[in-house]
């Protein structure tokens, strides 16, 4: 099966690599958590309420910092880890990670009241909780997930271009060490904007179970990378010296213009929600009221309802095409899953969004921006 997906080179370790590849997570989760402990952190508000005193909750970030250290303990080798070791490990990793996350979902949802999930599985697959924080809040267990999990897609990205190289050479794929480089300045930006991430649905809505854990940990962490599991493993495409460059360049060019339009839409949206009254780059905002909460509709917002999706939908085209290897399916997976995963999430969100602000402001809303995510196509 391995060598027909083309990915047999993932399994080509010895008894006691697979045995070690299993733990991984198990080392990586505990320190991390030590990091983010024990390391200096700025305390900030969010945007979701605290039940217990219907005041803004308070967290505790130091991602930035646990991420720039990450990376240097893994470039350097510590304790005489691999470079490779991450990449090489991937699918052991991936099975021991997900048991990890099983018995951290059973602490998590069964240390909580029952609540409305009276169905003990459908409690442990979406949780029970929507915040759960530990030490007297020095750690929340959802920021947690997303500084392992970003922090992880990093190093798994940057592991698979040192495999790659070790295998090719002079023969390499540039686009992989692009692909590397596309993942790293992604994670960067978003550690550097880690308190926007208090403002996001996820934060917001999102329960602590499996599906949080797991996703925020593992497929976020791990299978994020899934192109590179088979394009790891193919040479430089064979494009001519004249054409590489253009190839290369047009990919991070799209790259850039994805990252700009889910930045920048993200950063509106925080900023509103901060400073209501606030320009963003240079834009006074608009909005509908809805009772005590508003509707932006102008800037990003006022280009489809979901714009920042269309940032997604971008970058993971350049991904896709980063690679070269155009006819190769494995290049194009992530592509596939963000394109599926974005669409069906906004027809989620316009379900929620009209529950939140009700039926009527949000078909105003529709009626003022009129497309999903695309602008003038969806």
């Amino acid at each position: 099966m391995a060598e027909q997906l083309g990915i047999e080179h993932l399994v080509e370790l010895s008894g006691t690599e697979m045995i070690l590849g299993f733990l991984t997570p198990l080392f990586i989760f505990a320190a991390f958590f030590l990091a983010q402990v024990l390391l200096p952190a700025i305390r900030v508000p969010g945007y979701a309420v605290d039940t217990k005193t219907g005041e803004p909750r308070n967290y505790r970030l130091n991602g930035l910092v646990v991420f720039v250290i990450a990376v240097i303990v893994w470039a350097v080798g510590f304790a005489g880890l691999p470079r490779d070791w991450f990449y090489r490990s991937s699918l052991y990793a991936v099975a021991g990670g997900t048991g990890l996350c099983a018995l951290i979902a059973v602490a998590a949802v069964f240390s909580q009241p029952r609540g409305e999930a009276k169905n003990p599985l459908a409690g442990m697959w979406a949780g029970r909780s929507r915040e759960l924080s530990l030490f007297n809040h020095r750690l929340d267990l959802k920021m947690y997930t997303y500084v392992v999990g970003g922090a992880m897609w990093a190093l798994n990205a940057l592991s698979g271009a040192a495999y790659h190289h070790g295998r090719f050479g002079d023969d390499a794929n540039p686009g992989v060490y692009l692909y590397a480089g596309f993942l790293t300045f992604y994670v960067l930006d978003y550690f550097v904007y880690e308190r926007v991430q208090l403002y996001t649905y996820d934060m917001m809505h999102e329960q602590v179970g499996f599906r949080m854990l797991w996703g925020g940990l593992i497929f976020y962490g791990w299978l994020f990378i899934l192109p590179l599991w088979g394009m790891a493993a193919h040479p430089h495409p064979g494009f001519s010296t004249v054409w590489t460059p253009f190839w290369l360049a047009g990919a991070a060019v799209l790259f850039l213009a994805g990252w700009g339009i889910s930045r920048g839409t993200n950063m509106q949206k925080y900023t509103f929600k901060r400073w209501p009254d606030r320009k963003f780059l240079g834009i006074q905002p608009e909005y509908i009221e809805a009772g005590h909460r508003k509707i932006l509709v102008n800037g990003f917002w006022g280009m489809a309802r979901h714009f920042n999706y269309m940032g997604e939908w971008t970058l993971a085209l350049a991904i896709g095409l980063v690679f070269g290897h155009f006819d190769i399916l494995w290049a194009w997976t992530y592509t596939i899953f963000i394109l599926g995963f974005f669409t069906w999430r906004q027809l989620a969100d316009d379900k929620f969004c009209a529950d939140k602000y009700g039926p009527e402001k949000w078909a105003e809303y529709k009626a003022r921006v009129p497309y999903r995510i695309f602008p003038g196509v969806y």
